[in-house]
């Protein structure tokens, strides 16, 4: 029998410390962030974060929702339609195209998911200007559509489905269903979808971050202050902060704030990763 290596003390040493150090490189931030938002601008400003004797948080929560008549609020709503409609819209979208192409035939097959390959190589910052320009042509710049559409069609989405469709979808369920009766839209929502529920929420999850960390896109599209979504919103905010001080710790917990929507939805929706839902379905 093959004897099994055991770690050395050392190793395991050295590998809890490197892992330690990473996490303690990713956190700070967040401890910094968390400090920050109990401090008023006097108190950012001498970096005084461990000085305890004054407890700002509340008056600093009372004038991010009062400042410019509640704006804040409004960039949050545009954020939550931006992403998680988006997401939702985008992910499902991805998830058909992944399906069509793993299980279907058609003329020109390669050279499209060719194309979609390609397209995941291009920097989202490359088509600023194209999609601007055709935005502009369909007269929906500074408009809710003009961040909207674009963030729905993702080429890495539509890759990953395809591979998620070859893991979890059987084509002798399919054929179970076909047999059944059932259209192909109908085999998709009833069978594929519901097997493709761990690549559905994995690139929802992937979509979801992406359109709410979105800037550039925002940034060429929008002027309305109205229509803006957190990224470019606190970034207005923090470009003023130079001049007007008051900024900063509105800056601080915007950004805090901003963090909460994506830390739920992967706190709710780690459990759907799994796989394993087509356990059994084949016999």
């Amino acid at each position: 029998m093959r004897r099994v290596r055991r770690a050395s003390p050392t190793g395991r040493i050295v590998a809890n410390a490197v892992v330690g150090l990473g996490a303690l490189y990713a956190l700070l931030p967040l401890l910094w962030l968390l400090l920050a938002v109990t401090k008023d601008a006097e108190a950012l400003f001498a970096s005084r974060l461990l000085d305890f004797s004054s407890f700002a948080l509340l008056d600093n929560v009372r004038s991010l929702v009062s400042e410019d008549g509640g704006v804040y609020l409004t960039w949050y709503r545009n954020s939550i339609l931006y992403a998680v409609v988006g997401a939702a819209v985008g992910a499902l979208l991805s998830t058909a195209a992944g399906y069509v192409f793993d299980k279907f035939e058609f003329a020109g097959k390669k050279a499209l998911f060719t194309l979609v390959l390609v397209s995941v190589m291009v920097p989202a910052t490359v088509l600023g200007l194209p999609l601007y320009l055709m935005a502009s042509e369909l007269g929906v710049v500074n408009t809710f559509w003009a961040v909207f559409i674009p963030v729905l069609f993702n080429p890495f989405g539509v890759y990953l489905a395809r591979v998620f469709s070859e893991s979890y979808v059987p084509n002798e369920v399919l054929e179970a269903a076909r047999m059944d009766g059932a259209s192909e839209l109908r085999s998709f929502f009833l069978v594929g979808l519901r097997m493709l529920g761990p690549g559905f929420v994995t690139i929802f999850l992937f979509q979801l971050t992406s359109i709410w960390n979105n800037f550039f896109l925002p940034l060429v599209m929008l002027s309305d202050t109205s229509l803006y979504p957190l990224s470019l919103g606190i970034y207005s905010w923090n470009s003023s902060a130079p001049v007007f001080a008051e900024y900063y710790p509105l800056v601080v917990i915007g950004s805090l704030l901003a963090l909460l929507p994506l830390v739920i939805a992967f706190v709710l929706l780690q459990r759907f990763w799994r796989s394993g839902l087509t356990a059994g379905s084949v016999k």
